[in-house]
């Protein structure tokens, strides 16, 4: 029975409606099919809907919903000189969208219409194939995007889906209940299981990201880039994404010292604080330790699109990366040689208590001291104000902190808008703002007071995870502080933050803020129930596990399982050889149990089916409810008397042996009919 993908004869008059198709339920073979093969192909587009443009996702589900209500109703598919219109409307909006037929998401924006545009144009059996397998394609797609463990398991409906919707179309004769079908299917998943694990850890790895193109900068973000002005970090607060995960090799530190440096910034054009060039690799003796503590970080850095790696203040060095390099410049930030398009992993070491650069010469600080003329004048006047009421640089830093103490500061994560004096209206007129505000201010102070000062950007805090131990710091935990450098002592830490808000460095952002929008209800009631916490955390545990030995199984960890089972000094083309060994294993182990189930031929039934082979090559294939003498039959009437004669024979002989009392040896009537088979002539 040949699918029907079109509208049926039984719509004569063409006026049926959606009501009453309803009622013919229930629905036909090739309608409850082509329903499955629409719902398999809605789970192939679903994961796309985050990353296409709206008007690409409601134009999918537009003709998708089209397509379902023309198999309801058993309407004609609509013709070409409506399709191609359409067609070319779709491509000029990805055109104009993307400006370009090229590229990843233009590429995938294309596929998407094809499929949806596709399923207007199912005529044939070959057009499901291509349904089907454009289907497949476009689910790998999706994995540009994103490679979560949701992600993945949602893949794996639909292509259970898929699978189900294929197999439905096949059946000829009485069709399977979907249950069946679908256990099918899973079966025949299962079946690719050992191969599957045996191409993971064995099939040569390349270098970089598998689900990328170069260039594609990964779609991921630190938040923190190389430049600050009012309200940068306070809108990437408001971010739950992991920004990295540290476990500690000693005791975590209090949540207090957890100071993640990141990015030094040095100049200030009145409103924007941006980074300094600091190319030089930082000298061995760059800081002095006051006693030999260390911290040891395995760290877990998420993609970011950008070079800067972060660390426990204050890192002792590069850390090695995998494929790249890293330096630690003069300003104490560690900077990789690429930008960071795929998670990472590294080991970094730390000192907690340190005496930084105390013996810089005057010229080395002029920058830490600048700022531009012409603006914030109100600040200036009070630093100078300040500064002639107050003696040492120590009691001035005091003397600020107090001010952001007693005044009526207040910290928020919606701070008004501010103009072109931003500090000025900051510390006299709003009074309120995140941390970018007041290390800002705070430098700015310093500075018109004669104190070399920067602010510094990175993160503060991060939660551990009771199931897997790490510390998990979050895009929230963005913080700005600053560093002033003393006479004897170097840069010295100053967090003005701490003096208004204190609880958010011993606690965490969460605690300073009431709950925004749904995660901040979300994050609110997990704090406040053990049991969704936990639920939370036993989340995080498998996604960490996920990333660390699925997503992160690299060349380098590929070659440490290889030597942990004892493969040493295998290069890329041993390896590939070694991959194909184990996959032929595999493929074997599962092929042999099939093939040993398999109903056994008899020679006489071999012999037969030789023939029918034959037969069906030339054009007379054998129909399946035919024995042998109606099949004769039908051959004698087809086929010339010379070609027809042995094949009587053959066919007598058989029949008589298999059906009959033929008293002879099987062995006897397969040599005969082999004679037979031999004398048939196959010419057309």
């Amino acid at each position: 029975m040949k699918p029907d993908f079109s509208s049926k004869a039984g719509t004569k008059s063409g006026i049926h409606s959606l009501h009453a198709s309803w009622k013919k339920l229930p629905l036909s073979r090739d309608k409850a099919n082509t329903l499955l093969l629409l719902s398999a192909c809605l789970l192939v587009l679903l994961p796309h809907t985050s990353i296409l443009s709206w008007w690409v996702s409601a134009v999918c589900v537009g003709l998708m919903l089209w397509r379902g209500w023309l198999t309801l109703t058993g309407r004609r598919l609509p013709p070409s000189w409506i399709l191609i219109p359409i067609s070319v409307l779709l491509m000029s909006g990805v055109y104009l969208t993307y400006h370009t037929f090229f590229g990843r998401e233009a590429g995938v924006t294309m596929l998407a219409l094809l499929l949806a545009c596709k399923l207007l144009e199912m005529h044939a059996k070959r057009d499901l194939f291509v349904v089907i397998f454009l289907s497949f394609f476009l689910l790998l797609t999706s994995f540009f995007y994103s490679q979560t463990i949701a992600s993945a398991a949602l893949a794996m409906a639909a292509v259970a889906t898929l699978l189900t919707a294929q197999l439905s179309f096949q059946y000829t004769g009485v069709m399977p209940s979907l249950w069946q079908r679908a256990k099918l299917a899973l079966t025949i998943l299962g079946l690719a299981v050992p191969l599957t694990i045996v191409s993971f850890f064995l099939f040569p790895r390349i270098q970089g990201p598998l689900w990328s193109m170069p260039g594609d900068a990964n779609s991921g973000r630190s938040g923190l880039s190389d430049s600050m002005s009012p309200g940068n970090i306070s809108k990437l607060a408001l971010s739950d994404e992991i920004a990295f995960r540290v476990k500690f090799a000693e005791a975590t530190p209090y949540k207090s010292l957890l100071y993640w440096r990141g990015i030094v910034l040095n100049r200030f054009d009145g409103r924007t604080w941006s980074h300094e060039e600091a190319a030089r690799i930082a000298p061995a003796q760059a800081f002095a330790l006051t006693n030999g503590k260390t911290l040891h970080q395995q760290i877990i850095l998420e993609a970011s699109g950008q070079a800067w790696l972060f660390a426990l203040d204050i890192p002792g060095g590069a850390p090695d990366l995998e494929g790249m390099d890293s330096i630690l410049n003069t300003q104490l930030e560690i900077v990789s040689s690429q930008a960071i398009n795929n998670r990472i992993r590294y080991t970094a070491i730390s000192y907690p208590d340190y005496r930084l650069q105390a013996d810089l010469p005057a010229q080395a600080l002029l920058n830490s001291l600048t700022l531009p003329h012409g603006f914030n004048p109100q600040t200036l006047r009070y630093a100078a104000s300040l500064r002639q009421r107050v003696s040492t640089d120590q009691q001035r830093i005091q003397a600020v902190l107090q001010l952001f103490r007693r005044e009526n500061f207040t910290y928020t994560l919606e701070p008004p808008a501010l103009g072109v004096n931003s500090v000025d209206e900051f510390l006299f007129a709003s009074r309120a703002g995140f941390c970018e505000h007041y290390a800002g201010a705070f430098v700015v102070l310093m500075r018109a007071m004669g104190i070399p000062a920067r602010v510094v950007t990175g993160y503060q805090g991060g939660a551990t995870n009771k199931v897997d131990g790490y510390t998990e710091v979050r895009q929230s935990d963005a913080h700005a502080w600053a560093e002033v450098w003393l006479t004897g002592l170097g840069w010295i830490r100053i967090d003005p933050t701490a003096a208004v808000a204190p609880e958010r460095v011993t606690q965490n952002l969460q605690s300073t803020q009431a709950p925004q929008g749904f995660q901040g209800l979300v994050n609110f009631a997990m704090g406040n129930n053990s049991w969704l916490q936990g639920m939370h955390m036993q989340w995080n545990a498998i996604n960490n596990s996920w990333n660390l030995w699925v997503l992160n199984y690299s060349q380098a960890r590929q070659m440490d399982v290889m030597r942990a089972l004892g493969l040493t000094g295998f290069d890329w083309s041993q390896l590939s050889l070694l991959f194909i060994l184990l996959g032929t294993v595999a493929m074997a182990l599962v092929a042999l149990p099939l093939m040993r189930n398999r109903p056994q031929m008899s020679p006489l039934d071999r012999i037969y089916f030789s023939l029918c082979q034959k037969l069906a090559g030339k054009g007379h294939p054998k129909a399946a409810h035919e024995g042998p003498a109606a099949f004769g039959q039908r051959l004698k009437a087809s086929l010339p008397a010379t070609q027809y004669q042995p094949i009587q024979q053959f066919l007598t002989v058989y029949a008589a042996a298999k059906y009959g009392k033929n008293a002879q040896a099987e062995t006897v009537v397969v040599a005969q009919l082999k004679t037979l088979l031999a004398q048939c002539r196959w010419s057309n």
